[in-house]
C-alpha cells in the first residue's frame, strides 16, 4: 500500500520545471514534427489515407533517426521505429487496394480520365457504367451471342458458384439454344468477368438473318454451338444432386424429363437442360 501510495504521489504530484533549456532538440526533431504536422491535414478515403501515411512515414523516420543520434534512448527509438513500420504497412495495404479497385485496361483508364473523370464520376461508379457483369438472371435479355476471345469469365446462379468460361468458349450458347427465333427470353444465370476480358459478339436477328440465307454458316454454328453446350454441362455433371444425395450423370437422355417438374436441383442446372434435351 506504501509503494502504491509513493507511485501515485510520484505521477499526480510530479515537481514543476524548475526552469526551461535553452538547447533544442536539432533539425530532425523539428523536421519530422513538422512533416507531422502536414500529415495531419489529409482528407479522408483511400488518397486521404494515403496522404496521411505518406507524411507520417517520413515524420517517424525523422523522429528514429532524432532518437538514435541525439537522444540515444531505446525507448524513443523503438516506439518511433514501430510507428514507421507501421504506416509503411498501411501504405502498401492501401496500394493494394487502389491497384485491385483501379481499372483493368489502359482503354477504359483513357476513357476514364478523357470523359468521365472531368464530370467528377469516381471510378467506382464508371466501373459499374463500363460493365464487369455480362449478364444478370432474370434481368439481362437474351439478344446476342458472344464468344469469348481472352479472360475468364464466372457463371453463378443466386450466389452459387457453377463453372467458369473460358477463353474460345461462347458466353450464352445454352441460352441462344433455349430459344427459337422469335421467342424473346431473359438469363437464368448471372455471368461476371473475373479478369479483364473481351469478346466478340453478334446481334441475334441479324445471326438469324444471316445463317437463313447461308446454310454452311448455319451448320457451322450449329456444331459450335452443340460442342460448346456440350462441354458446359460436362464440367456440372459433378454438380447435380437429388435430394437422396446421389450423383446423378447429366449424359443420361431422361434426366431432363425427371427433373423437369421438381425443384430439388441443387446447383441451378436446370437452365442449361433446356437447349439440349428441348422437343
Amino acid at each position: 500500500i506504501e509503494h502504491n501510495s509513493t507511485l501515485m504521489d510520484h505521477l499526480l504530484y510530479a515537481p514543476m520545471c524548475n526552469g526551461w533549456t535553452n538547447n533544442t532538440e536539432g533539425a530532425l526533431y523539428h523536421l519530422g514534427n513538422t512533416v507531422l504536422f502536414l500529415g495531419y491535414m489529409g482528407g479522408s478515403g483511400a488518397y486521404g489515407c494515403l496522404f496521411i501515411f505518406g507524411f507520417l512515414s517520413p515524420a517517424f523516420l525523422c523522429l528514429t533517426l532524432w532518437g538514435w543520434m541525439t537522444m540515444c534512448g531505446p525507448d524513443v527509438l523503438s516506439w518511433n521505429l514501430l510507428l514507421l513500420f507501421v504506416c509503411l504497412l498501411q501504405i502498401c495495404h492501401l496500394l493494394y487496394r487502389l491497384y485491385q479497385e483501379g481499372l483493368p485496361s489502359e482503354e477504359l483508364i483513357s476513357l476514364y480520365q478523357a470523359i468521365y473523370l472531368p464530370l467528377g464520376v469516381p471510378v467506382h461508379v464508371f466501373k459499374q457504367i463500363a460493365g464487369e457483369t455480362y449478364a444478370v438472371e432474370g434481368k439481362t435479355p437474351i439478344d446476342q451471342l458472344s464468344l469469348l476471345l481472352s479472360g475468364r469469365i464466372n457463371v453463378s446462379l443466386e450466389g452459387q458458384f457453377l463453372h467458369y468460361i473460358h477463353r474460345h468458349q461462347f458466353l450464352d450458347s445454352p441460352e441462344w439454344e433455349s430459344l427459337r427465333p422469335n421467342e424473346e427470353g431473359k438469363f437464368q444465370v448471372t455471368l461476371t468477368a473475373e479478369e479483364d476480358s473481351r469478346y466478340i459478339t453478334w446481334r441475334r436477328r441479324r445471326l438469324y438473318l444471316l445463317m437463313s440465307k447461308e446454310r454452311y454458316i448455319a451448320r457451322l454454328f450449329a456444331v459450335m454451338l452443340g460442342y460448346d453446350i456440350a462441354e458446359k454441362l460436362y464440367n456440372l455433371n459433378n454438380k447435380l444432386y437429388i435430394k437422396s444425395g446421389v450423383l446423378l450423370d447429366i449424359r443420361l437422355p431422361s434426366l431432363y424429363h425427371v427433373l423437369a417438374p421438381s425443384s430439388q436441383v441443387r446447383s441451378g442446372l436446370l437452365p442449361y437442360f433446356q437447349p439440349i434435351f428441348k422437343d
